[in-house]
C-alpha cells in the first residue's frame, strides 16, 4: 500500500475473508502480542498456563505467522480472564493491545502514510483513520461487523464482536495507540457499550478527555 489513499483502499469484508480462509479469522497479533504481554506482565509460567488452558501451547512455542481462527483467540481470551485475577487480566490485555498498535504503526503504516496523516488537520486525519479501521476490520473483528461515525465523538461500533472481553481493553488500547499517534496525542478511547452485556455492538468513543 502506498500512502494514506492506499491504506484506505477497500479490503475484503468479514464474510469474504472468512470464506477465503475456511472460517472467520483474525490477525496473528491477537496471539503473538498477548504472549509477549503475558511474559512481560506475569512471567513465562503464567503465559504457559494460559496458553495450555486454551489448548494452544503450540502457539506459545511457535507463534503463528498467518491469520488464525477467531474461535481460538476467543478461547485464549477466556483462559486469560479465567485464570488471572480480573485486574491482572485486564492489564495484560491492555498491554497486548498497546503492543499490537505499536506493531501496526511500525509495519503496516508506511512513512508516506504517516506523512499524509501529519499533514491533515486533526478532524480530517480522524476521518481517514476511521476509514482505515473500517476497511481493515476483518483482521481484528473476524465475523463481527464494523461501522464508524465521524461524530463528535468519533465512534467505532463492532457488532457481534467475537473477541469481546470485560472492558474490551485490547481493542481500546489498539485504537487509542493509533489515534494518539496518527491523529492527535490527547485523544482517548472509551468503551461505552459491550456485546457481553447484551448490547448489539461494542461501542468505542474517541474524543479529547474533558
Amino acid at each position: 500500500m502506498a500512502g494514506a489513499a492506499g491504506l484506505a483502499r477497500r479490503q475484503p469484508d468479514a464474510a469474504a475473508a472468512g470464506a477465503a480462509h475456511g472460517g472467520p479469522r483474525v490477525g496473528p497479533n491477537a496471539v503473538i502480542q498477548l504472549a509477549e504481554a503475558l511474559r512481560a506482565e506475569r512471567g513465562a509460567a503464567a503465559a504457559g498456563r494460559v496458553f495450555a488452558e486454551a489448548g494452544l501451547a503450540c502457539w506459545l512455542a511457535a507463534p503463528p505467522d498467518a491469520m488464525v481462527p477467531q474461535e481460538a483467540v476467543a478461547r485464549l481470551n477466556a483462559a486469560l480472564f479465567g485464570l488471572l485475577p480480573a485486574d491482572a487480566a485486564r492489564a495484560v490485555a491492555a498491554e497486548a493491545g498497546r503492543r499490537t498498535g505499536d506493531y501496526i504503526l511500525a509495519h503496516r503504516v508506511p512513512p508516506a502514510a504517516r506523512a499524509a496523516f501529519a499533514a491533515l488537520p486533526a478532524p480530517l486525519a480522524g476521518r481517514l483513520l476511521l476509514a482505515v479501521i473500517r476497511r481493515h476490520a476483518w483482521t481484528f473483528a473476524g465475523s463481527g461487523r464494523c461501522t464508524t461515525a465521524a461524530g463528535p465523538p468519533m465512534t467505532i461500533l463492532l457488532a457481534a464482536n467475537p473477541l469481546a472481553v470485560p472492558g474490551c481493553v485490547w481493542h481500546v488500547a489498539v485504537f487509542e495507540r493509533l489515534f494518539r499517534t496518527l491523529v492527535a496525542a490527547p485523544l482517548a478511547v472509551s468503551h461505552t457499550a459491550c456485546c457481553r452485556d447484551g448490547a448489539p455492538a461494542c461501542r468505542f468513543a474517541v474524543a479529547r478527555p474533558d
